[in-house]
């Protein structure tokens, strides 16, 4: 253990617990049969919150109320300045209250506090992109059909949309979300983890602040089952939109076939990031450790596999376990600390068998591979784990572990590394570092991912799309292409003047 970096308890006092409630039609709510869940801090094991917890009453009475707004088309047909006007207000007011949403977080979600801190603020930047797109939507016109015609193709809020969203990014990803819904003009229901549920709940009292109708944004706290279930299958819905799990997304998306909604996906990866002999092994280290122990790996972008070539896969796996011994681990309250808590036991469990699985298996650990102790916190936490001697079938290899373990992989040639790169069920995002502009962008062309990174790893900016391919989901988010994902493309075309000549003759 004394190879690790570890940050002990800061001893920082903890907010009373955080009472969370459904938002429906601009009122809060508690279960109608009062039933509620609590939730503990998965570092310390103080109570955080206690949420109600809803079922089907609560679930169909948001639905009934984002349909009877949506068409009553206050909102559906407000103008893009007005939309966005309440959008910057929400923006302005996640700002000042970045210090408790991010306490909230890091207590629910065992991040650390300055990881959600930077979470937060780059949520009101979302907001107030969205803003600006709300100010930009336009179809386009025909006027090359003949001089009798003239063609408009409108672009239309789609309608009531279901947002379901994870416990890893609780409060950034409702904002890569819900805001743009909004700037097209669409209603929503917003389902929150039910493990981190507050941070979402703090949001619908922004959003009440911020004037935002009744009704246009409700929140409905609880499980998948029912909650989850209903949202994807009411007819009254029109579109669901879900970050999660592989597994789930596949569920959403038989549940909603029924009603043929539109359905877009954002789930798991496993990314790879191929380092070529001429990569700068100094920055290529440094980028992948950030990559894989960033929000203790429990990240769908997490770098959880490197494929390295041949020649240089001993020196810089030495860089990345140095590394790894100096990265922070402990308690999420204290700002030195940038690696906290794993969000339950049961998920400790899984991410260890994979590293238990691999070893048995013939795979070697350069570092790590077991339970984490903070002193004056708890066990809740896995040590920085770099497994070596691996082969393309294994499981460790393949599947996402969800947890802050590194698989490293080697090749020796540009089409060996696309073929392990490809040959997985994911397609979420890829890197490539080499100082060869021709074999990144080679790289780039070939790779099958809805985001590739060269010579560096998980830039993000709300100007730029963000979705997989494959099995990593469907849709786009950010960018104006998350907010197409909301809009339904309507055909207009107009005689002009009494120019028709009729069918029917006599």
């Amino acid at each position: 253990m004394t190879e690790m970096t570890i940050i002990p308890s800061a001893g920082m006092a903890t907010p009373a617990p955080f009472t969370a409630r459904h938002l429906i039609d601009g009122a809060w709510r508690d279960s109608a049969d009062r039933a509620v869940s609590e939730r503990h801090s998965p570092a310390h094991g103080t109570h955080v919150s206690t949420a109600a917890k809803g079922a089907a009453p609560e679930a169909d009475a948001a639905i009934a109320a984002a349909r009877r707004t949506f068409d009553a088309g206050d909102w559906a047909f407000s103008s893009g300045a007005s939309r966005a006007a309440i959008l910057l207000k929400v923006a302005d007011l996640i700002e000042r209250d970045l210090d408790r949403i991010a306490m909230l977080e890091t207590l629910e979600s065992g991040k650390p506090i300055s990881q959600a801190k930077a979470e937060i603020g780059g949520a009101a930047d979302l907001w107030r992109y969205a803003a600006s797109l709300a100010r930009m939507i336009h179809g386009d016109s025909h006027n090359s059909l003949g001089a009798e015609m003239l063609g408009v193709v409108l672009k239309e809020p789609i309608g009531v949309v279901s947002l379901i969203t994870p416990w890893n990014f609780p409060f950034l990803i409702v904002s890569q979300k819900l805001p743009f819904a909004l700037a097209a003009g669409c209603t929503a229901v917003i389902k929150p983890s039910e493990l981190t549920p507050s941070t979402t709940c703090i949001l619908g009292e922004l959003l009440i602040e911020a004037g935002l109708p009744d009704g246009v944004a409700n929140i409905v706290l609880g499980y998948g089952d029912p909650v989850g279930e209903i949202l994807s299958t009411d007819p009254r819905v029109d579109m669901v939109s879900f970050t999660g799990s592989t597994g789930v997304g596949k569920r959403i998306s038989a549940a909603a076939s029924g009603t043929l909604k539109k359905v877009s996906l954002e789930l798991g990866g496993k990314n790879p990031q191929v380092i070529f002999p001429d990569a700068d092994l100094d920055q290529a280290a440094d980028a992948i450790t950030f990559g894989v122990y960033f929000n203790a790996g429990e990240c769908c972008n997490s770098g959880s596999r490197i494929i390295v070539h041949e020649d240089v896969a001993e020196a810089l796996t030495e860089k990345v376990v140095a590394l790894s011994r100096k990265v922070p681990f402990g308690d999420p309250l204290d700002p030195a600390t940038q690696v906290g808590a794993i969000i339950s036991p049961e998920h400790m469990e899984k991410i260890n068998g994979y590293v238990q699985d691999a070893v048995a298996d013939g795979a070697k650990v350069a570092i790590g591979g077991g339970a984490l102790e903070v002193e004056g916190v708890g066990p809740q936490f896995y040590q920085p784990t770099v497994v070596t001697n691996l082969r393309p079938e294994m499981p460790i290899a393949r599947d996402e572990v969800f947890g802050p373990v590194l698989a490293v992989l080697t090749f020796r040639t540009l089409d060996e590394a696309l073929a392990l790169c490809n040959d997985a069920t994911y397609g979420l995002s890829a890197g490539v570092w080499s100082r060869d502009m021709s074999t990144c962008l080679s790289f780039a062309r070939r790779v099958q991912a809805g985001t590739v990174w060269t010579n560096t790893w998980m830039d993000g900016f709300p100007e730029m799309p963000f979705g997989g391919v494959k099995e990593s989901g469907q849709g786009r988010e950010l960018g104006r292409y998350g907010l197409e994902e909301f809009l339904e493309v309507k055909t207009v075309q107009m005689r002009i003047g009494d120019t028709r000549q009729p069918w029917v003759s006599g």
